[in-house]
């Protein structure tokens, strides 16, 4: 299998972005610097190198990912995407396992109407740089990780979860044509993974919320409920990175100003849109990250816009109601919202579970285990409500 990995760097090579990457690692200081900046960035992060129990994984996928997004560029999207497109799977056989790449031509588009280069996804995630690793506080058995560059985060998924994803997926484009400011996470890929003759993995790509990760101090994902929400904090100083829950953010509040009514607004139309899709135990990640002084107020340095994806159509919501956010370089804008002192980045995830005879099950079991108590597994109605209760709650 390293073989294999070895032959796909070959006949897949690098970007040059990658070359200009990694050509500062031999040039002396400069190059110690780079690594200093680099591991710094990384803090709490871990590479999938050599002798990780997934760098052999993680190898194929960015093989394949590599010539599936090159698929892409030579037959790139002339319109929006046709119910054909929506169904296509494109099978690429590599040496030692087979990538599939499902509803490819939609997410092509998808990533052209985010303003997405796809030269820039495929340097991204293809064998340019090793994937990156983080301790996840999720109780499913997904794996997740983080391309080298932290702009993107891959998931491992069950089957029944990407045929959910799919089965939405014409309704979540034409949500966020109408909402481009939507907190939905902005899915960019759905593919499976094939070793030798094994059993198909499934796995999905999308923006991290989390991006750029340099100054965030806290993070924390948040369901509206008590049950299982709760994380044991890393010691002071400790480089591990942990993702908090609703229970470790009692007495915070998210200080937004003049910007809160428009989240209340934007949770509220995202959550209808999850709801109509009958869907249910989705997560509002946060993240904090305190502004400098020159970040701060109508005074400061950067440049007041109103943020809008690359050819969105106009929304028909009153232009009161669209999001203005201070935001002169962030190429993750969508996610993001200033308070008076601290950037928050916000995104929806986890939009696969349906509310199905297995979840109904699910919500009988917990009510006669936790009388009185919330948890997650309650209808897609219900679910809804209590989140957006919750960020009314929460924030000021």
């Amino acid at each position: 299998l390293t073989a294999s990995c070895v032959s796909c760097h070959q006949v897949l090579a690098p970007s040059p972005e990658a070359g200009c990457r990694a050509a500062p690692l031999t040039s002396g200081r400069r190059g110690l610097l780079w690594r200093l900046r680099d591991k710094q960035a990384r803090l709490g992060l871990f590479e999938i190198g050599p002798g990780h129990e997934l760098h052999q994984l993680t190898c194929m996928m960015q093989a394949g990912l590599w010539a599936a997004t090159q698929a892409s560029m030579d037959h790139p999207p002339t319109g929006p995407p046709t119910e054909e497109d929506f169904s296509e799977v494109l099978t690429q056989v590599h040496e030692g396992f087979e990538l599939g790449t499902l509803a490819g031509p939609a997410f092509a588009w998808l990533r052209s109407s985010l303003g997405l280069a796809e030269e820039d996804y495929q340097a991204a995630l293809g064998p340019g740089g090793p994937y990156l690793q983080f301790l996840s506080t999720s109780k499913s058995k997904a794996s997740f990780f983080l391309s080298h560059d932290q702009r993107f985060f891959l998931k491992t998924q069950r089957r029944r979860e990407v045929r959910a994803l799919l089965a939405h997926l014409p309704r979540y484009v034409e949500h966020l044509q109408r909402h481009p400011h939507s907190l939905l996470a902005r899915l960019l890929g759905v593919h499976s993974l094939r070793v030798a003759r094994g059993k198909k993995k499934f796995f999905i790509i999308m923006q991290s919320v989390f991006y750029p990760a340099g100054r965030i101090s806290e993070r924390y994902d948040i369901k509206g409920c008590e049950v299982s929400r709760w994380v044991e904090p890393a010691p002071e100083g400790s480089p591990i990175v942990l993702v908090l829950k609703d229970l470790n953010f009692q007495g915070k509040t998210i200080d937004l100003g003049p910007q809160r009514s428009w989240l209340l607004h934007q949770i509220q139309l995202d959550t209808t849109f999850l709801r109509e899709l009958n869907v249910l135990d989705y997560s509002l990640l946060m993240a904090f990250q305190r502004l400098h002084e020159d970040e701060r107020g109508p005074g400061s340095s950067l440049i007041f816009r109103t943020a809008r994806s690359v050819r969105g159509v106009q929304s028909p919501e009153e232009p009161g109601s669209q999001n203005r956010r201070l935001l002169p370089d962030s190429p993750n804008a969508l996610h993001i919202l200033d308070g008076p002192e601290q950037r928050y980045f916000l995104g929806l995830v986890d939009l696969a579970t349906v509310y199905g005879l297995r979840k109904r099950l699910e919500h009988l079991w917990k009510t006669l285990r936790y009388p009185g108590r919330t948890f997650s597994t309650v209808s897609p109605a219900r679910y809804a409500r209590r989140l957006c209760q919750w960020v009314e709650a929460h924030t000021e």
